[in-house]
């Protein structure tokens, strides 16, 4: 070898040296290399299939999703309902159980409340959607209570007393059992009622035709993804092949319901609040200083009890291990120095992404040829060493206008990630799959399972987060009553697993801010802390 090919290739070494350390210092090697998607048109000829892709009878007869299909079985109402004789929450009323003259921290609420129908007639089945907290509007403080359907127009609502002072109590109607009767159907029968479109562009020409998880009407280009299998379909372009498919964009709720169907979804019978005629109750500090509940370090696997937590002067108190405020962005930094966050999810865990941003001064948001349409937010900090991804779950997903190769389904991401001690994997996966039956969300979470469960074999020591389902899905069809099955099954699903459970459904329900899907400030924050707490326990 001459003298100068030695130096070339002593070059060389150098250069691929450099290149691997810039890599392992960002972690992102896979998450930022622009390639073809891994999606395959497989059928570019005539179909008129309309329903779902079908699932094997094998799979429908599996004992895991006949357990998971029973955990989310909802009571039927009986006869042929009218809106008349569907619950009001007008009439329903409610009382407290065993009243004492004097209630104290560490004690439980009970009440009985009766569903009544708009004639004031008490109702004589269950199925009804109720949600409940106790609340101090001028402490800033609340907890959720628990709701038992006895299947006869009454339900025992439980709540444990955790401050002392006045508390309130709020009980919310969210559904009535015939209008939880029309949800049920129309996600089970009615697969069209969210549409996307496919944004076709070769040569200058661009066509836009529709597209969907499942089969539609017409001839067709259906693309499958080479890890999950997973499936999509959009109706195949006039012109251009079905292999230049450079954009998915979120489309529009078609209205599927009847006139018969509104009368019983009509906003003033859905998430109502109950008129309360108990007045405040006042709660006496625990006497017995050492009977104070002692909790562990917040580690993954933890069980969550009910309730999982509870505010006070708007900080979050968790019940399921001893969380810790991380109040300054000193303490952030601190906390995640050396560490790679890869979240996966919707817009409400990139809520989490943008306060760690915003708070921090030392994380910087990494622009370089990040367009709107990456579907992609990343930040690091050179400072302390760390870096925070965000990346949008594949699809089905209605947010704005994306590049198709930029679209990842959870379960790919986590396979080509290695693990290790300074691995933290954040996810949650529901909104934009309660359009659909739930036959594609248990598929899907069996699949992120089989991933996390394979990853945590080769690399034990990586954190795995999960965040459950908001509150404040209130809009018809997307109501909350379709959130809280899909997160229903996540839970199930993860049981027992060495995972963290961020419970923000609870968060999210018995804080006093208005209902939104998108929670406020004050509430990301304490959802960020609950997730630090089980990154830096100590």
């Amino acid at each position: 070898m001459s003298l100068s090919s030695r130096w070339i290739f002593i070059y060389l070494l150098c250069l691929v040296f450099v290149i691997g350390l810039i890599s392992r210092f960002l972690m992102i090697e896979k998450k930022l290399t622009f390639h073809f998607p891994p999606w395959i048109s497989k059928l570019e000829s005539d179909s008129s299939i309309t329903q779902p892709p079908a699932m094997t009878t094998s799979w429908h007869d599996s004992e895991e999703v006949k357990m998971l299909k029973e955990l989310i079985a909802w009571p039927e109402p009986r006869g042929t309902p009218s809106v008349e004789s569907s619950t009001s929450p007008e009439n329903c009323d409610y009382q407290i159980l065993n009243p004492r003259a004097h209630y104290s921290v560490g004690e439980t609420l009970e009440l009985l409340l009766t569903a009544r129908d708009h004639q004031k007639r008490p109702k004589s089945y269950g199925g009804d959607f109720f949600q409940a907290k106790l609340h101090s509007p001028g402490l800033k403080a609340g907890v959720t209570g628990s709701v038992r359907d006895h299947q006869n127009g009454t339900y025992t609502i439980t709540f444990l007393l955790l401050w002392p002072g006045d508390v309130e109590v709020s009980i919310r109607l969210m559904l009535s059992s015939e209008a939880v009767h029309i949800i049920k159907r129309l996600r089970e029968s009615r697969p069209d009622k969210a549409s996307f479109s496919g944004v076709f562009m070769k040569n200058g020409k661009e066509e836009v035709t529709e597209c969907n998880v499942y089969k539609l009407n017409g001839s067709l280009c259906e693309y499958a993804d080479l890890g999950t299998k997973e499936k999509w379909y959009c109706i195949k372009p006039k012109e251009l092949p079905c292999s230049s498919c450079v954009y998915h964009v979120n489309g529009n709720v078609r209205s599927i319901t009847t006139k018969e169907d509104e009368a019983f979804l009509h906003k003033r019978l859905t998430g109502q609040v109950i008129p309360s005629r108990i007045p405040s109750l006042h709660v006496l500090a625990r006497t017995n200083s050492h009977s104070e509940l002692r909790l562990p370090n917040c580690t993954p696997g933890l069980p969550i009890p009910n309730p999982s937590g509870f505010y006070y002067d708007d900080d979050w108190t968790s019940l399921i291990c001893s969380s810790r405020k991380f109040p300054m962005p000193s303490n952030i930094t601190k906390c995640l120095s050396g560490k790679a966050v890869y979240m996966f999810g919707d817009s409400t865990l990139k809520q989490w992404w943008e306060y760690l941003e915003s708070f921090v001064p030392s994380l910087k948001k990494i622009g370089f040829h990040l367009s709107p349409y990456m579907g992609l937010q990343l930040a690091i900090d050179t400072e302390n060493n760390y870096l925070i991804q965000w990346r949008a779950h594949g699809r089905p997903l209605s947010m704005g206008k994306l590049m198709v190769a930029n679209l990842h389904y959870i379960t790919n991401d986590i396979d080509g990630i290695g693990g290790g001690p300074g691995i933290v994997i954040v996810f949650n996966i529901w909104a934009h799959l309660v359009f659909f039956s739930v036959d594609l969300y248990i598929q899907r979470m069996q699949k992120i399972h089989r991933a996390v469960i394979d990853l945590l074999q080769r690399s034990p020591q990586t954190t795995i987060i999960i965040k459950t389902a908001n509150t404040g899905k209130t809009n018809m069809p997307n109501s909350e009553w379709l959130s809280f099955q899909l997160d229903s099954i996540l839970r199930r699903v993860f049981l027992g697993q060495p995972v963290a459970i961020i419970d923000a459904w609870q968060m999210t329900s018995c804080h006093y801010l208005p209902y939104n899907i998108h929670p406020g400030r004050v509430i990301i924050r304490n959802e960020v802390d609950m997730f630090l707490s089980y990154i830096c326990p100590q």
